[in-house]
């Protein structure tokens, strides 16, 4: 009798065994690594920790994990970073990111939508300019080369409304300030920019200019990461980031007011494109491809 319970018991033990080896093994939990953070508009530390110190520590705490800042000049340097491995993550307007994306692998996470983000072009209240159409061989301010809503925005309704932006209107670049200045001054036709800048331009000048135009809304600022961070380390914190989406956005709006009643969502690629056929328009595609 005592034979057969010891027989019994060691197959039991034996099948025990068997069947615990064939499981498969729980997959380890993902954990976050320590990342460093640049922000492709901002140079210098003391300008990082003054505006965006409350983003960054918000970041950490989400992500459960330590995050620095890596200072850059432009986004020309954070891509050298990018290659480089010296940044792990980075916060980048929409041209800039179409650029980076261009040389690095760098992947999308989220997506920061910014409040009445979109581009306008503006005449004297007074123009005889009437549609965009009038605007063929007149003059037309901008602001800097590349940038989303002074540059490639009124760029684009150009495009849209069949002008050529190469031959059909002289545009100057003049820079948030100079721009305004000159179409204050009348020293060119019209204005291209952003709807906040023109919201700037009128505190001051109420009734005195009229839009022509008023594009749809530009593609989302956006966190991307480095190509060398793991896949289901990018997944845990597009799924985190999503999921503290009020603390993150709140964070972020504490010193830069663009972000005010900003939304997140998951980043597409595709959603970039119409930056990238601005550039092909203008015939510099070898930047974006």
């Amino acid at each position: 009798m005592k034979r057969r319970n010891f027989l019994w018991f060691s197959a039991l033990f034996v099948s025990s065994t068997i069947f615990a080896c064939s499981r498969p093994a729980t997959p380890p939990a993902v954990e976050v690594p320590a990342l460093r953070l640049a922000i492709t508009d901002i140079s210098g530390m003391k300008e990082l920790e003054a505006e965006y110190e409350e983003f960054r520590a918000a970041l950490a705490a989400t992500l459960g994990t330590e995050i620095t800042f890596f200072p850059v000049e432009n986004s020309a340097a954070a891509t050298v970073a990018l290659k480089r491995g010296e940044i792990d993550l980075a916060l980048a307007g929409p041209s800039e990111y179409v650029v980076i994306k261009s040389r690095t692998n760098a992947v999308p996470i989220v997506a920061i939508t910014r409040p009445n983000y979109h581009s306008m072009i503006v005449v004297p209240a007074d123009s005889p300019l009437s549609n965009i159409a009038d605007l063929k061989g007149k003059t037309i301010a901008m602001s800097d080369i590349g940038s989303t809503s002074g540059h490639l925005g009124p760029t684009s309704l150009l495009l849209n409304a069949g002008l050529d932006p190469k031959t059909d209107v002289t545009v100057q670049m003049l820079g948030d300030e100079g721009s305004v200045e000159a179409i204050k001054t009348g020293k060119v036709d019209a204005w291209g920019g952003s709807a906040v800048d023109y919201a700037d331009l009128l505190k001051d000048e109420t009734g005195s200019f009229v839009a022509l135009v008023e594009g749809p809304p530009l593609p989302s600022d956006v966190i991307i990461a480095s190509s060398s961070l793991d896949p289901a380390t990018v997944g845990l914190i597009r799924e985190r980031l999503l999921a503290h989406e009020t603390t993150i956005v709140t964070a972020i709006a504490t010193h830069t007011s663009k972000y005010v009643g900003s939304t997140m969502q998951p980043a597409l690629d595709k959603d970039y494109d119409p930056i990238r056929a601005v550039y092909q328009a203008l015939g510099q595609g070898e930047f974006v491809q």
